[in-house]
């Protein structure tokens, strides 16, 4: 009776033994099984320079600054026609003391460029344009007629440009030969007519009447330049002008 109890107490521990030891070995497995947290990495100093970039990694090229683009290449210069400076102008306009006026305007052309320090500042054919400043008909007893004109705009590939040249004066050539000869053949017929009417005396008379009526009634020679007449002036005071840079 005994011996069968001690058996059984026996084989009770034995078990409580076992289950007590697998369920610590569990545990043991479990913990093993769980991998151990990293450790934290520790900060870099201040002082401590920044970590390169890993290797292969992509770096970005900062892109060149663009260069500042060049100034054009000028097209013009600018060149000086000195005062005095002569000028051959073709007259478009008719010119003619007996029908021009003062303030009339008058039209021309260059007849020959004009050139400075082997450069052609103004080539031949540039307008030019200008106006009467003054204009005498023939007298009928004395004066001889004239005309008086002057440029002040010359037009340069499109540019108009003030200028002021000297007067351009042109006069009547003198008549007073044959103004005492038509006066001789007027007193001469007057005297014939006065001594028809009577005599001596009426001679006289008739030659005086006759010789004053054909001076008053005979005028001189008027001034006249028809378009395409040359002519010659100079320019009073200097001016600029644009000129391509190639011009020759």
């Amino acid at each position: 009776m005994i011996r069968p109890m001690l058996i059984l107490i026996l084989s009770c521990a034995l078990a409580a033994a076992c289950s007590q030891s697998g369920s610590q070995s569990g545990s043991t497995d479990k913990s093993a099984g769980t991998p151990p947290a990293p450790a934290a990495a520790a900060p870099a100093p201040a002082n401590q320079p920044a970590a390169s970039p890993a290797a292969g990694a992509t770096q970005t090229a900062a892109a060149p600054s663009p260069e500042p683009a060049s100034p054009p290449e000028p097209k013009f210069r600018a060149v000086t026609i000195p005062a005095d400076t002569a000028m051959s102008v073709t007259l478009e306009t008719p010119v003619a003391s007996n029908k021009s006026h003062v303030e009339d305007q008058v039209r021309g052309t260059l007849a020959s460029p004009i050139v400075v320090s082997g450069i052609t500042v103004v080539p031949a054919g540039s307008e030019v344009i200008g106006a009467i400043i003054d204009a005498k008909e023939s007298g009928r007893v004395k004066g001889k007629a004239s005309v008086t004109f002057r440029f002040s705009r010359l037009t340069v590939r499109g540019e108009s440009i003030r200028i002021q040249t000297a007067k351009i004066a042109r006069e009547a050539a003198s008549s007073t030969k044959s103004d005492v000869k038509k006066g001789a053949v007027g007193a001469g017929a007057g005297a014939l007519i006065g001594g028809i009417a009577g005599g001596g005396s009426g001679a006289a008379i008739g030659a005086t009447v006759g010789g004053a009526g054909t001076v008053l009634a005979t005028k001189g020679h008027e001034v006249a330049l028809p378009a395409g007449t040359r002519v010659t002036t100079r320019l009073l005071e200097a001016i600029k002008v644009e000129v391509p840079v190639n011009e020759r």
